[in-house]
């Protein structure tokens, strides 16, 4: 429970990948990219074998590296509209639907202590401030897609949110807005956000993958768990979430079969 004292120099920072949202963003917005023809059914699959992994095992750098890749490459020559347009559909859809309640209680309890919230996390910048807006945070730091005259050129500017630059960007926002970091707070699923959690007073692991999960009990870390009552609960919903998005993909393979076959 935060500290109920209000205080403007006081931030929660939090993680959006099971951190707040069930499950990758980058891989609903890929979906629905994929419905709007922005690219093909042999990348979509690509992302959906990316979900599941990330359901299953958590995150990892090289799975990360993988997704902004192929994501930037795919949005090259896309307007700066379009994928706000995007953003939107698919937070109203998907996203808005898959937000722990209990991250969302916590939020809500760091706004209504008077401190500031910020979403810090991989997550491109549009959707990441979207997702901000709508959850009536202070604002969002995500990765930026360069992009000229309203254009995205398949680049990025800057480095990836995540991992040191995470820890990097919270230290550089509280100097800008005058944030004690020995009081802030800081939530996070993956070893990867380590760093950001560091970076603070009062660090604490949300539905944390296995290896922080060991390391905040070496440590004394606190641990919040919003999958479930018990581990097993958790699990559960881990695989009900993977075979969802399998199934999705079998029959989006089924039809492009049938579609094949059909047009011989």
């Amino acid at each position: 429970m935060p500290s109920t004292h209000p205080s403007s120099a006081t931030a929660a920072f939090f993680d959006v990948d099971n951190t707040i949202i069930r499950g990758a963003s980058a891989f609903h917005l890929a979906k629905s990219a994929y419905q709007r023809k922005f690219f093909g059914t042999r990348d979509i699959l690509r992302f959906a074998l990316i979900q599941a992994r990330y359901l299953v095992w958590g995150e990892n750098r090289e799975q990360i590296d993988e997704v902004r890749n192929r994501a930037l490459s795919l949005i090259a020559g896309r307007t700066v509209a379009e994928v706000a347009t995007l953003g939107e559909e698919v937070w109203d859809a998907v996203l808005s639907l898959r937000i722990y309640p209990g991250t969302r209680r916590l939020l809500d309890e760091h706004i209504a202590a008077g401190h500031q919230v910020w979403l810090i996390t991989a997550t491109p910048v549009e959707i990441a401030q979207l997702i901000a807006r709508r959850l009536g945070a202070t604002g969002a730091l995500g990765t930026i897609a360069e992009h000229k005259d309203g254009f995205y050129t398949g680049r990025l500017n800057g480095d990836l949110m995540h991992g040191q630059a995470k820890a990097d960007a919270i230290v550089t926002l509280a100097e800008v807005n005058d944030i004690d970091l020995d009081e802030s707070y800081a939530y996070g699923d993956s070893l990867n956000d380590l760093p950001m959690m560091r970076a603070v007073g009062h660090p604490c692991p949300i539905n944390p993958d296995l290896r922080l999960r060991r390391h905040a009990q070496e440590v004394g870390w606190p641990i919040r768990e919003f999958r479930g009552r018990s581990q097993r609960a958790a699990g559960r919903g881990v695989r009900t979430a993977s075979w969802a998005g399998a199934a999705w993909v079998l029959g989006l393979v089924l039809r492009a079969a049938r579609r094949r076959l059909q047009g011989r």
